[in-house]
């Protein structure tokens, strides 16, 4: 299996590869590792242009529509050469979420660009992606879908460990099924960043300009008066509504330094990640995303979390960077299989769905049988102690 994730950070396509196969009701994986390769600048500059809060045609949908599905398929085979020896037999592509309609706290649609065709195509393998339609029609959040992967890999564990992803929007998932976004995770600190460079960077490194800064009280009040913050689980949120205006609307632009504003930054979103993890009274905190490479974001979210451990899903046998990429993996796994890839406790669905579409590899694609029950847990062979990564 292969497994393609593009974050809301869009800044890389994300290909992991593992050996999966169910024993009983266990659910095995061995990681074979994860490649990474950034877009390509006027690819990613086109999405920016085109991410909410800006209008986008039909024309412009197209052309992403086709140059996301060309990446995701260059690292699909690179994946299948380095990482399988060609011995892949599917590919689960999660595409890039490029808008997440939210109404009234009901999520009415969702979108991920990124042709599967082109994908089934290079590889000639079977692709299945567009995952999220199913959940969102059936009453869900359609996200986060990680959960029910991290149901599986979490349960057994002692206490009541919660799973974090720190990627553009931060998430998590409880051992009792809740589910939701917390919040910005990394997206507020990086469209700050756009910002005061005039888009000359795009991410804060090694949270550098937010060390030589101090947060500022009254910004930060402002910004945590936010509703979201008071909503029920499940929720979900996404960069329609944390963005740069979100952020010029709250005054973050009207002169501050930079580094104070980022340091800002940086204390709602661990302020936010923390306050959600203390509401579902966990015990530790398993972490993994791009904001686990943030220090400072890291140094206060241990501050806030006070005594509450806080590891990166590396201790537990998986690269903190390539979690996602091997969820939906496994999610891809479980629908060729006829299981299901949700909890409607996570995402608010009326039932659980076996999700997405599959698009044919160059033989056709002959579903194997369906298996006989579902996994009720997930074991990591093999990986312990290894990094599992190598970056284009």
């Amino acid at each position: 299996m292969i497994g393609l994730m593009s974050g809301t950070s869009y800044d890389a396509v994300d290909a992991a590869a593992g050996d999966l196969r169910l024993d009983g009701d266990t659910l095995v994986l061995r990681p074979l590792g994860m490649v990474s390769a950034p877009y390509e600048e006027p690819l990613r500059a086109a999405l920016a242009k085109a991410m909410p809060p800006a209008e986008c045609g039909f024309e412009a949908v197209c052309r992403l529509d086709t140059g996301i599905g060309r990446a995701f398929a260059a690292a699909a085979v690179r994946a299948d050469r380095e990482l399988c020896a060609g011995r892949a037999e599917l590919v689960a592509s999660h595409g890039q979420t490029v808008y997440h309609w939210v109404a009234d706290g009901r999520v009415r649609g969702t979108l991920q660009l990124g042709q599967p065709a082109w994908i089934a195509e290079a590889t000639g393998l079977p692709v299945v992606a567009d995952f999220r339609a199913r959940d969102v029609a059936a009453g869900g959040q359609g996200a986060p879908l990680v959960s029910l992967f991290d149901l599986l890999w979490l349960r057994g564990r002692p206490g009541r460990p919660v799973a974090l992803n720190i990627g553009g929007i931060a998430n998590l998932t409880a051992p009792d099924g809740t589910a939701f976004d917390t919040g910005p995770g990394c997206a507020l600190l990086d469209a700050a960043v756009r910002e005061f460079s005039g888009g000359r960077l795009a991410y804060d490194a090694d949270g550098a300009l937010a060390a030589r800064g101090r947060p500022d009280p009254r910004l930060l009040e402002r910004l945590l008066a936010e509703p979201y913050y008071a909503l029920p689980a499940p929720r979900t949120t996404g960069k329609e509504l944390f963005h740069a205006g979100y952020l010029r609307s709250a005054g973050a632009f009207d002169g501050g330094r930079p580094e104070d504003v980022l340091a800002t930054l940086a204390l709602l979103t661990a302020r936010t990640i923390a306050d959600a993890v203390r509401s579902v009274g966990a015990s530790e905190v398993i972490a993994s995303g791009g904001g686990v490479r943030n220090p400072v974001l890291v140094r206060l979210l241990r501050e806030l979390l006070d005594g509450i451990a806080l590891r990166s899903s590396d201790a537990l046998g998986l690269p903190a960077a390539a979690k996602e990429a091997y969820a939906f993996a496994v999610l891809g796994f479980l629908t060729v299989h006829g299981l299901a890839g949700t909890d409607p406790r996570s995402t608010g669905a009326r039932r659980p769905s076996v999700l997405g579409s599959v698009t044919p590899g160059r033989d056709g694609f002959r579903m194997p049988a369906p298996a006989g029950c579902a996994p009720v847990r997930l074991v990591v062979a093999g990986a312990e102690g290894r990094d599992g990564s190598r970056t284009a």
